[in-house]
């Protein structure tokens, strides 16, 4: 049969469906009681006409003369089986979710009510032959239960055809468990199922028809699909990205059910449909992790993350508490973000997920003191600095506390750790680290130089660093960005047509740090393999199709969203690195390379990081600009100083005005003793 032929087949049973939808609509909305009331009436008339039924399938005839004892019978099973219809709760099934309990409950009743009828026949001495009520029994199973089928096929028919319709991609388990959660939810109307497999299409799953993959386009068209669902898990991050890809040309809204590994621990349901994730639209799958390199710094030791209510930070907490650490502190100075994390961990381990042992802690990492009795008291192992500013506009915008913070921080967090004999120290770092034009950058690689001469000063305390790009789902993500312009109606707004960036899951990149912490010899600067870059207007071009959305521009003036170019914020740079050279060596683990690059001497960062205080103290962004430059001979402030202060001092002719005393970072590199 061809395809236009089997929809027009299936036009039409559609339109009878419809003859039935306002007595449907009446009955349905009816109180609870009054339809258990009216299905019990309903099967009250259901036994005599299946008493009759059965004599004359018996008899062969339609005419039989009832005799008083026949219709004393009858009324004895009426009443008897209702009453264990009642009793076995025949009723308290609610017919639009009945499964196989209710049946096996239909069953037995009309089991139970064709004995009583064989009891009533024979203590009444009625004339019906002996095979009546085996013939009872059957006729009365096809009235009850097909009259409980024929309502919820009713009731889906008219609940579900004001529903969005979709298209389900994928046969298989997932898939058909996904078409169950649909047909008992009303919200979508499943319009048909698509799949790669030609074994399975041509099938038919609870009345809907599976059909090839390459028919997609066609069934869009015929039936006005909106949305298709993805119902793969298990799938591969590059096969979903090649269906992904399939389904960008056409006007539907593509959502997906959560991942295979978020199945298997309870974490999502197969109902509970997702936007598209940037992590299936890069295609790449991630290396599983390597138990022996995570344990080396974990097992059976104290660790200690800072930063533990951020992005990253809140990820490795996640991880490290399920690779059996003797205890977790998590550090921050977010009351409200450090409450969230620890919540988060509580409820897992009240799941019997871990028994680790969890212990907030708040505080700045500016202030050495704190860190140290901390590292001590708690006899901490390993520590994981996460603690860091790393929007680049808003440092941009706040300079003084965003050096403070990420400079000056990791100085105090470097030296209690080693005044605390830590066994090792990892930096999160970032590529903007690397040639940087933005203060956020320079002062993260002003981290690092302080820790390279950190490692070549203290033997006893392995420090490195780990840089990587932007983490998809981190706080100031692109993507939950465009996904909440583009439901807002747009437009989605780029900085620069060809700005692109690196990506990769927050989950794969605290798995790599915590790998490469087991790698450090001293000083080491490993770089995570983030794939290849993206073109940021291409992926808002693709979630604006994916979201079943037209770009609307000159060559589509009739589109739905709009993509808006604002110009780079300040700092910003169009591309971003990972390597300041090309001398780059492998470590063993394919997404991890170690990177070789210029130190400073030790009197050098020492002068430094006093000029970088003298500036902090006097909030002098042009001297901390200058003391940056001097250090990191990268840095190329290309935009000048945008911090908010210093501008509007600036404005007001008072930019030499003196500043307030209360801004003062303590400690300073390398007198530790």
């Amino acid at each position: 049969m061809k395809l236009a032929s089997k929809f027009s087949v299936k036009r039409r049973i559609v339109r009878l469906r419809g003859l039935f939808s306002i007595p449907a609509e009446k009955f349905f909305s009816l109180p609870r009681q009054w339809k258990q009331s009216g299905l019990l009436a309903l099967d009250l008339c259901f036994i005599p006409l299946a008493f009759w039924l059965a004599v004359v399938a018996r008899w062969g005839g339609l005419i039989y003369e009832f005799k008083v004892v026949d219709l004393v019978a009858i009324m004895l099973t009426m009443v008897f089986s209702a009453a264990f219809f009642l009793r076995i709760g025949l009723y308290r099934a609610v017919i639009r979710f009945m499964g196989q309990q209710a049946i096996i409950t239909i069953i037995q009743g009309v089991t139970v009510s064709a004995v009583i009828l064989a009891l009533a026949a024979f203590l009444t001495r009625s004339g019906v032959p002996r095979s009546t009520p085996i013939i009872y029994w059957a006729t009365a199973l096809i009235l009850i239960g097909g009259s409980r089928l024929l309502l919820r096929s009713l009731y889906h028919s008219v609940y579900t055809k004001q529903g969005v319709k979709a298209v389900i991609y994928g046969a298989g388990v997932s898939g058909r468990q996904l078409l169950n959660t649909i047909f008992h939810g009303g919200e979508y109307q499943t319009a048909a199922i698509v799949d790669d497999d030609p074994a399975l299409v041509g099938s038919v799953i609870n009345g809907v028809s599976v059909y090839h993959s390459s028919q997609l386009s066609d069934l869009c068209t015929e039936f006005s699909i909106s949305h298709v669902f993805l119902a793969m898990p298990s799938a591969s991050h590059l096969r979903r990205r090649e269906i992904i890809d399939e389904l960008e040309g056409l006007p539907v809204y593509v959502k997906t059910v959560p991942d295979f590994a978020d199945l298997m621990s309870g974490a999502a349901k197969v109902g509970q449909l997702q936007d598209i994730e940037l992590a299936d639209l890069l295609g790449r799958d991630t290396v599983p992790p390597d138990p022996e390199l995570i344990d080396q710094c974990i097992r059976d030791k104290v660790v200690m993350v800072t930063g533990a209510g951020g992005s990253i930070g809140s990820e490795l907490c996640r991880q490290i508490v399920l690779c059996q650490p003797k205890e977790l502190i998590l550090f921050d100075i977010s009351e409200y973000a450090l409450y969230q994390i620890v919540r988060e961990l509580e409820r897992s381990k009240a799941k019997g997920e871990h028994d680790i042992r969890i212990t907030p802690l708040l505080g700045s990492v500016q202030n050495q003191a704190r860190l140290e009795s901390i590292m001590t008291e708690f006899a901490v192992n390993t520590v994981y600095h996460a603690a860091a500013y790393k929007h680049v506009p808003m440092v941009e915008y706040n300079v003084v506390e965003g050096v403070s913070n990420n400079v000056f921080g990791t100085l105090a967090a470097a030296g209690a750790a080693v005044k605390a004999g830590v066994e090792h120290f990892v930096l999160i770092s970032t590529d903007k680290a690397v040639r940087p034009t933005n203060v956020m950058g320079a002062s993260k690689r002003m981290a690092e130089l302080l820790l390279q001469a950190f490692a070549s000063k203290y033997d006893n305390t392995g420090f490195c660093m780990v840089r990587f790009g932007n983490v998809l789902g981190s706080s100031g993500s692109v993507v939950p960005l465009f996904r909440h312009q583009i439901l807002n109606g747009g437009p989605v707004t780029v900085t620069h047509k060809d700005i692109i960036r690196y990506f990769m899951t927050i989950p794969e990149a605290a798995q790599l740090v915590l790998q490469a912490s087991a790698m450090g010899k001293g000083g080491d600067v490993f770089v995570l393999d983030m794939g290849e870059p993206v073109r940021i207007v291409n992926l808002a071009r693709r979630l604006i199709r994916l979201m079943g959305c037209e770009v609307k521009d000159k060559a589509h003036p009739k589109g739905d969203i709009e993509i808006h170019f604002t110009g780079l914020r300040p700092g910003e740079k169009l591309y971003e690195e990972l390597l300041l050279g090309d001398n780059v060596t492998g470590t063993g683990h394919p997404k991890v390379m170690r990177a070789e690059e210029s130190l400073l001497p030790e009197d050098e960062i020492d002068r430094y990081t006093q000029q970088l205080k003298e500036a902090c103290d006097k909030n002098d962004c042009e001297a901390i600009q200058q003391t940056l430059q001097q250090a990191v001979a990268e840095f190329d402030a290309k935009d000048g100083i945008s911090d908010a202060i210093w501008t509007r001092r600036m404005e007001n002719g008072l930019i030499e005005a003196s500043v307030a005393e209360d801004n003062v970072v303590t400690g300073n590199f390398p007198k530790v003793t």
